[in-house]
């Protein structure tokens, strides 16, 4: 059996859910979907342009865990925009 998911510390929440191509509908698109945890590490990495280290410790999680929640964001984002997918942003679930 999997080891539990340890609760990740998540602020950010988004405005917006989708993203997709222009001109196409979006009943007609595949869909990479893009969890909490993932959308936080690109803002705090991109965005707040804090180093792995220091946002790894604002997520209450370990460098690599953050340095892998951030590879999986990078390589849905480009599947996304290289394929022509839409990009669906998980909501959060409170709690």
């Amino acid at each position: 059996m999997p080891r539990p998911k340890i609760p990740r510390r998540i602020r950010f929440n988004p405005d917006v859910y989708y993203f997709k191509p222009q001109g196409i509908p979006l009943r007609e698109l595949e869909e990479v979907v893009l969890l909490p945890d993932e959308l936080e590490a690109l803002k705090l990495h991109e965005i707040d342009s804090l180093e792995q280290i220091e946002a790894s410790k604002g997520m209450q999680v370990s460098q690599p865990t953050f340095a892998r929640i951030l590879n999986n964001a990078y390589k849905k984002i480009a599947q996304a925009l290289i394929e022509g997918k839409a990009i669906r942003i998980e909501e959060r679930r409170s709690k």
